[in-house]
């Protein structure tokens, strides 16, 4: 990615942002840093598996801090209610199904220009969410997404689609 298509980093959310983490809060987290240089590029940390209850506001405040997103991946075993595309803020986002694995999420900015966000379960305590994302978005990290919800414990509630432990 050039530097004319990285994103102004004034735009992005402030760490002080997740020290007050409280159950029933979508969070949505981006590495700083113009290299993006580790494995993810962020982390979020839906209410729940249902992709038209959640994936508005995330491709809302990804295309707020991003620009434009066109295209979202998802592993259909992991979400309820997969459609092919969803009409968000007046634009239609596709969305593919892929077997990432629901620890993951794919996003497509423009035609080509990828990111990889690490898929915090909804029923993860708010202190092992905090930890997984930290982790997903430091400079340099090169694990992969499911080990670190495994280091963080936010793997140890069931994953399956179903209400939400911070809803």
């Amino acid at each position: 990615m050039g530097d004319s298509d990285t994103p102004d980093l004034g735009k992005l959310l402030p760490d002080a942002i997740y020290h007050a983490v409280k159950p029933g809060t979508a969070l949505l987290r981006l590495e700083t840093t113009r290299a993006r240089e580790g494995t993810l590029d962020g982390a979020w940390w839906p209410h729940s598996r249902s992709v038209g209850a959640e994936l508005p506001s995330l491709v809302s405040a990804l295309t707020e801090h991003l620009g434009p997103i066109t295209r979202v991946g998802l592993d259909a075993s992991a979400w309820e209610g997969l459609p092919t595309r969803l009409s968000i803020d007046d634009r239609v986002v596709h969305i593919d199904s892929f077997p990432v694995g629901d620890d993951t999420v794919l996003i497509t900015r423009g035609d080509g220009d990828h990111f990889s966000l690490l898929v915090v379960p909804p029923q993860a305590t708010p202190d092992a969410a905090r930890a997984a994302m930290a982790r997903a978005v430091e400079a340099h990290n090169t694990t992969e997404a499911e080990q670190i919800l495994i280091d963080t414990g936010a793997d140890s509630a069931d994953s399956r689609p179903g209400p939400s432990a911070h809803a």
